[in-house]
């Protein structure tokens, strides 16, 4: 599904180059549930980010679904990543004033979905998350865990063939977070493949493939 092969990432300050990934290769399967344990916080997201088709590498080659990725443009891997890719952010990214089904709508609007079908994939995606009697509710009246509920439920309504998690239990006391790993073990079931971004031993548990990186390089 997804074949990363010799990534690597550099970032120029000043006059000092400083790595961030080096010679990075990973496949991740169809149905795959795979935890990515980071030893330090660099190069965690830009690796999710270069997975997501967002930044590219200083060197690569990136296989997606036999597509080369590597020489794509920005119009082309937009539609990729739409059809395919949905991000589930450590800080929620939910828009305070604005209620929990249209938070889990948005992206269909700007994928331009009629208006009936969106309110009835987000009352859907709401359900499969248990607040659909919160849709009516904002942000700030919801708690941690229930927030990261919404953001999952935003990607179910995308409908996405693999769900990317960075950290997704940031800030989560354990009881929510067990709920919320339950969650992804529970749409990795019904066959979504799930990339996970931890440095907890305990969330990467939930993973059924795991991967140690130390030192911008993979070890394990």
């Amino acid at each position: 599904m997804i074949k990363l092969k010799d990534i690597t990432k550099d970032y120029v300050m000043w006059e000092n180059v400083i790595n961030v990934l080096k010679w990075i290769s990973l496949e991740i399967n169809k149905w795959d549930f795979v935890s990515i344990m980071w030893a330090s916080w660099w190069g965690k997201s830009t690796l999710m980010n270069i997975i997501w088709m967002l930044d590219t590498a200083s060197s690569w080659e990136y296989e997606f679904w036999d597509i080369m990725i590597t020489w794509k443009t920005e119009d082309e891997l937009s539609s990729v990543r739409w059809k395919n890719i949905w991000f589930i952010f450590q800080s929620y990214n939910l828009i305070p004033r604005i209620s929990v089904i249209e938070q889990v709508m948005l992206p269909l609007v700007y994928a331009r979905i009629p208006d009936n079908e969106r309110k009835e994939r987000a009352r859907k995606a709401l359900k499969k998350v248990w607040l659909a009697d919160k849709e009516n509710h904002n942000p700030n009246e919801l708690s941690w865990g229930q927030q990261q509920r919404v953001s999952i439920a935003r990607a179910l309504a995308v409908n996405p063939a693999i769900i990317l998690a960075d950290e997704p239990t940031w800030a989560l006391d354990t009881k929510t977070s067990k709920e919320v790993m339950e969650l992804l073990v529970e749409l990795n079931n019904e066959w979504k493949t799930i990339v996970l971004i931890t440095h907890e031993a305990e969330i990467d548990a939930y993973a059924k493939k795991h991967v140690f990186v130390k030192d911008w390089l993979i070890v394990k």
